[in-house]
């Protein structure tokens, strides 16, 4: 059996074809474990880490950040034995744009690669990976190719290789080059995200001098402003991207629609042209719901749990849907599909754009599950690690548009979903209160739902019972459950 085998870019579900690989997490003569994370990919759908099928060493890389991949194209290569001694030096010719070598056909025999789809190997699909990460390793194209191979690191006995001509000495491995001025993961031990390294290059700062803030010890944006500026305190990260826009000599930038965008786009397209939306709006005085919340912070039991007002409009939507079942359906052509569960999705901004993340069947959980179930989608999708599952199967969402200062609007339905509420920003305002204007908190609620499933009455109940349960959230969950 081949030493060597080379690694194809599986398929990551959800019918995903390509991805783009925006880090590798290793670097040629790096000593792998199985199932240790080896390169970071962007998906339509989501980043993800992909780890090593193989224990081994790292012969070659193929492709370099940057660069957007077909399923089932050979991605890396891996020396799965590499105590048994030297390799034999495949004849190499390096191109002038820095394209990997072109192995021998010697080579070729020696590599063996990734098993076609079906043929999985123990404890990677759907097994735990180190570290708490979940392999999404799920099949491998047909497509074959050759590695490069190179030799151990150190010494290499003279009678193992060939002697190389003195005008033509043997390349040295090659390693993926950064792209848009990001080095490898890899090479440096520097944990950041591209957009993050790009930022570094921009004002100048080095990766390598900055201890992270960020999870894992990564580091964040502000980090990278704080360096920069010298200043002691961290700089608050604004809505708006932090870059300037880099525009060419006809005052233009042109931006590759790609990845988590292009799905957007495709899917709102898609959605606004299928389904006819409808859109209501409702204000509520919400000064009850924001004195509750006070009063469960205070409770020792909540002490550490992260509590925010969409705690209350999920659970507001939540009960809702158990009073108006067909909120929580699909149009699927000749009939509607109930659905009993409720994968709750909360629409999330990100670095890579617009995702939306869901709870599994967020109906049966707690006040304090749900609380804790939505802190973690919330850091999951900002650390950039929602997996492509947690991105499917939704059906209902909520997006806080809020937390930008704004105060409604007319969200466009995620595919196969027949409703989603927009929540406003909760903002003081005159108020008229047992008869008297008073200040008091006030937020404004936008439904908009698939007019072919609800019409204007059901719509309007849904939205109408949600804001009851904000107006006074003790009184509504001892009257609803």
């Amino acid at each position: 059996m081949s030493r060597i085998k080379t690694f194809n870019l599986p398929d990551l579900g959800e019918g995903l074809t390509e991805g783009e690989i925006l880090a590798w997490l290793v670097k040629v003569g790096d000593t792998i474990e199985l199932n240790q994370p080896i390169v970071e990919v962007e998906t339509a759908k989501a980043a993800v880490e992909i780890p090593a099928k193989w224990a081994g060493q790292v012969q070659a890389i193929h492709h370099p950040e940057g660069t957007t991949v077909e399923v089932g194209t050979p991605i890396i290569a891996i020396d799965t034995d590499p105590g048994a001694g030297p390799l034999d030096a495949p004849s190499t010719t390096a191109t002038p744009s820095g394209d990997l070598p072109t192995p021998s056909a010697a080579s070729l025999a020696a590599v063996q690669v990734a098993p076609a789809e079906g043929m999985v190997e123990p404890g990677l699909i759907g097994g735990a990976a180190p570290g708490g990460r979940t392999a999404v390793l799920v099949g491998y194209g047909p497509r074959t190719t050759a590695a490069k191979r190179r030799p151990r690191k150190g010494a290499v006995p003279a009678q193992a290789v060939a002697a190389p001509a003195p005008a033509a000495p043997t390349p040295p491995p090659v390693v993926a080059p950064a792209q848009n001025g990001r080095a490898a993961a890899a090479t440096g031990g520097v944990l950041a995200k591209p957009p993050v390294r790009k930022l570094a290059k921009d004002l100048g700062v080095d990766l390598g001098t900055l201890t992270g803030s960020g999870p894992l010890g990564s580091i964040t944006r502000e980090d990278v402003q704080q360096a920069a500026s010298g200043a002691s305190v961290v700089v608050a990260e604004p809505i708006a991207a932090t870059t300037a826009p880099s525009f060419g000599a006809d005052r233009e930038q042109r931006i590759p629609v790609k990845g988590v965008r292009k799905l957007t786009a495709e899917n709102m397209s898609r959605s606004a042209f299928t389904a006819p939306h409808v859109t209501e709006f409702l204000t509520v005085d919400v000064t009850r719901a924001m004195k509750a919340l006070d009063r469960l912070r205070g409770r020792r039991e909540w002490r550490d749990v992260r509590v925010s007002p969409l705690l209350l409009v999920a659970k507001a939507v939540l009960l809702a849907v158990q009073r108006h079942p067909m909120v929580n359906s699909t149009w699927a052509g000749d009939e509607i599909v109930v659905k009993e569960y409720v994968n709750l999705g909360i629409a999330a901004a990100t670095e890579r754009g617009l995702i939306v993340p869901n709870v599994k069947d967020a109906g049966r959980l707690s006040l304090r599950e749900l609380a804790d179930a939505l802190t973690d989608l919330v850091q999951t999708a900002k650390s950039g690690r929602t997996s492509p599952a947690a991105m499917s199967g939704g059906t209902l969402t909520i997006t806080n548009v809020g937390v930008f200062g704004v105060d409604t609007g007319t969200p466009i339905l995620p595919p196969g979903e027949s409703a989603i509420l927009a929540f406003g920003a909760v903002r003081e305002m005159p108020w008229v209160h047992k008869g008297k204007v008073k200040v008091r908190q006030v937020t404004t609620l936008g439904l908009s739902f698939d007019h072919r499933i609800i019409d204007g009455e059901l719509g309007s109940k849904f939205l109408r019972d949600v804001g009851d349960f904000l107006t006074d959230p003790e009184a509504a969950l001892l009257a609803w459950t």
